[in-house]
């Protein structure tokens, strides 16, 4: 074969690209080609991940909400609202409330599962159903304690177990027990914490509570709270005092603002992010009792701050 003197040149050129280490004009094309491809591939992999995620998170939202119903209501007389946050991204965390219209008058669980996360969720959805299943068929509501320990022992593991408050009101006063769960305050004069007198042991952990009655008249209010509040703590280590910013914030005119207004205080005790799940159930009787001592609002500091505050018109679902 004869070769011209362009070709020597051309073959020498790519003899000497070889021999220099070079990479073929060719195979630069085909690198890119297969970069731009993977570069497509990965983008479009992620934007699927991140509509599964998203679709995921909207799922998981969705059957908090059925779980967790927001309270914004009156029922027999009394108000109520409640609050939820939770340090999960996705919305499922470990605290639990519900409230249910009973022959016995208005009765409201709040509670707190050991850990987070979706296992922490799904026992919150067992102790909920449970709530929902027993409330208005159980007389006692100590052997409604005993009913949701009953339920949920099944989806308990070795070391779960799940702390529950449970409240019944009536004119005058509030029914109460407890099983190893923060004790509710009482915001009149004060922010008074009405802890039970012979403590009892959580769900899961042989409960053994007893029934606690409390005075609460008009004027007066209850707040329910897992530890995302009490145990809200600052850069030292200093858990958030139940003190008279407590009080001030469970004054509010309107019982969504009195939620906001304990939010916005754990938070900033907390140096602007909260760390622990957190739920807050606000109750206000708007009822005066028939005889006692019970509704008297004469004393009650909550009934004078609404007096002196100008009102806004109530809102249709009694959440104010």
């Amino acid at each position: 074969m004869v070769l011209t003197s362009g070709a020597l040149t051309a073959h020498g050129a790519v003899t000497e690209w070889r021999l220099t280490g070079g990479v073929s004009p060719s195979a630069v094309v085909l690198d890119c080609l297969l970069l731009v491809i993977g570069g497509g591939a990965a983008v479009y992999g992620a934007r699927c991940r991140v509509g599964r995620e998203a679709e995921l998170i909207h799922v998981a939202q969705c059957s908090r909400d059925a779980v967790l119903r927001p309270l914004g209501a009156e029922v027999d007389g009394v108000g109520f609202s409640s609050l939820y946050r939770a340090v999960s991204g996705v919305g499922l965390g470990g605290d639990l409330y519900d409230l249910a219209p009973s022959p016995y008058g208005p009765r409201v669980l709040i509670g707190d599962v050991r850990g987070h996360g979706p296992k922490a969720a799904a026992l919150c959805a067992a102790t909920v159903g449970a709530f929902r299943e027993g409330a208005c068929s159980t007389p006692a509501l100590v052997d409604l304690a005993a009913h949701l320990d009953a339920r949920i022992s099944g989806d308990l593991g070795p070391e779960d177990f799940v702390t529950v408050l449970l409240g019944e009101f009536a004119p005058g006063e509030v029914r109460l027990v407890n099983c190893g769960h923060p004790a509710p305050l009482r915001i009149g004069l004060r922010a008074e914490p009405l802890t039970p007198i012979r403590p009892s042991a959580p769900l899961g952990l042989d409960p053994l509570p007893q029934l606690q009655r409390a005075r609460l008249g008009v004027g007066e209010r209850l707040l329910l709270y897992t530890d995302g509040l009490s145990e809200a703590r600052d850069a030292k280590g200093t858990m958030l005092p139940l003190d008279d910013r407590v009080r001030q914030a469970a004054c509010r005119p309107r019982l969504p603002e009195c939620l906001d207004a304990l939010l916005s205080l754990a938070t900033a005790h907390a140096g602007g992010a909260l760390q622990d799940d957190l739920a807050l159930i606000m109750c206000e009787p708007r009822c005066a009792t028939p005889t006692g001592d019970a509704g008297r609002t004469h004393d009650s500091p909550v009934a004078h701050e609404r007096l002196m505050t100008p009102q806004p018109g109530r809102r249709s679902d009694g959440a104010d």
